[in-house]
């Protein structure tokens, strides 16, 4: 074999295995349900939220936050957070990154939320459940009034 079909031999193997391993790496971070932990998660659905001053603010009619027990992902340029709405006029607002290696965590199983990286789970207050995460999420104040939520950051 000469010198020239080995060079397109070794082109053409680290194509194929670049190729074979980009399509993985894509497939794996397509946004799959399950969480490491061998739990299922369901996305969460998103809000998008406006920063004014030292608060993130949103509306919540006709958002995923409309019903009591619900949940979502606000996200804003003053941060990304996890709301629950726990009554008519009390909401939960907990840091959305995960303490365990900073992923954002963007899904719920039942009324906790999960880590898509490593499968932390955190209650509606933030507190871990289920590591590998040991700390708890960063809480913030979060207020209702005239259909709006206003966090403080």
């Amino acid at each position: 074999m000469s010198d020239t079909d080995l060079l397109l031999s070794r082109r053409r193997f680290c194509a194929g295995a670049c190729s074979a391993g980009l399509a993985t790496l894509f497939t794996a971070c397509g946004g799959s349900s399950t969480s490491p932990s061998g739990g299922s998660a369901s996305p969460l659905g998103k809000i998008a939220g406006r920063l004014a001053g030292s608060t993130v603010q949103f509306n919540v009619g006709g958002s995923p936050l409309a019903t009591v027990g619900s949940a979502a992902l606000v996200e804003s340029t003053g941060g990304v957070f996890l709301v629950s709405r726990s009554s008519d006029s009390s909401f939960t607002a907990v840091e959305a990154v995960c303490t365990h290696e900073g992923c954002t965590i963007t899904g719920e199983a039942g009324t906790v939320y999960v880590c898509p990286c490593h499968g932390s789970r955190y209650d509606r207050g933030g507190h871990v459940i289920e590591g590998p995460a040991k700390a708890s999420l960063r809480q913030y104040t979060a207020a209702f009034a005239g259909d709006v939520v206003t966090i403080s950051l």
